[in-house]
């Protein structure tokens, strides 16, 4: 297995009460970006709490990010910031849940990593939940001028072959 873009190993024994900030460096952002399938990240930090509750840990703070990705339709440059509460409830690996097991989720609920041993990185949590803030089908401004062209050019059952003859013509022309 390798090692996450983003890694901040951290001992369980020695986070209880533990303040900590996580910033991702210009490497990172960069593996991550593509990781991402984004065209930049800019800024990538966390702030947490961590409390100890038994064998679980809480994380609990603020992430801020900024990145560039690529509009779903334009395929243009789109900045994006977000700023979001994190938190997180990690616990340790389950060994007696049944696959058939029902449980409910509510929404207001942490995300819950499991962890086996006495570390777990905070880097790649805080990279997961990056991930989730990103809007796959993001727009922008030129998207709905890239909508009226792409109409323009697949009106019709013969639009295809048009397009094929349109490139011919200029290859013989």
């Amino acid at each position: 297995m390798s090692t996450p873009e983003f890694s901040r190993v951290v001992d369980l024994r020695q986070c209880d009460g533990r303040e900590i900030e996580l910033v991702a460096n210009q490497q990172e952002r960069a593996a991550l970006a593509e990781r991402f399938e984004l065209v930049r990240i800019d800024k990538l930090e966390a702030r947490l709490a961590l409390t100890r509750e038994g064998d679980e840990l809480r994380a609990r703070g603020t992430l801020d990010a900024e990145w560039v990705q690529s509009c779903a339709v334009s395929a243009e440059d789109l900045p994006v910031s977000a700023s979001e509460p994190l938190t997180l409830r990690f616990v340790p690996a389950s060994k007696g849940d049944l696959p058939d097991e029902d449980r409910e989720i509510d929404s207001s609920d942490p995300d819950e990593i499991e962890y086996e041993g006495t570390a777990i990185d905070l880097g790649e949590a805080v990279a997961q939940s990056f991930a989730l803030a990103i809007d796959p089908f993001a727009v922008g401004a030129d998207a709905e001028a890239a909508r009226e062209t792409l109409r323009g050019e697949s009106d019709g059952p013969f639009a295809a072959l048009a397009a094929l003859k349109r490139g011919k013509d200029e290859d013989t022309g």
